[in-house]
């Protein structure tokens, strides 16, 4: 039991990151997929857009390495970490907040609308309440 406590320790160490990732990534798909309400859809495509922002900033780095600022007793770029992916997830995260504000006001208009914000009241795919 100590053994496999030690080895789960060190994966978790290693990997937690990764593990993480998955489990956001696989809770936003489901979610997604399973979900009726249009709000809770909407959490979970948040939710499946932080996993994916994890998983790049995950490449931009590197045992050892420090920030890109040139320094004296530093040479070389395995002595630096790459700043791309976390230039690029800067930029996803404005994306991400542009498509909730989006998603939001477009609720708001089929709340509106329709006066629910359920998948299967709007398409008529639920079934008569009448049945």
């Amino acid at each position: 039991m100590n053994n496999f406590l030690i080895i789960l320790e060190n994966f978790l160490a290693e990997s937690g990151i990764y593990v993480l990732t998955f489990i956001l990534m696989a809770l936003g798909i489901f979610g997604m997929i399973v979900s009726g309400n249009y709000m809770k859809k909407l959490m979970c495509m948040n939710i499946l857009q932080v996993s994916i922002i994890f998983f790049f900033l995950t490449f931009g780095q590197k045992n050892g390495a420090t920030l890109p600022v040139v320094l004296e007793h530093l040479l070389g770029a395995e002595s630096y970490i790459n700043p791309l992916p976390h230039a690029l997830m800067l930029t996803a995260i404005v994306v991400s907040l542009g498509t909730t504000g989006v998603g939001l006001a477009l609720l708001m208009k089929i709340k509106d609308i329709y006066g629910t914000i359920e998948e299967d009241e709007i398409t008529g795919k639920g079934g008569s309440k009448n049945e």
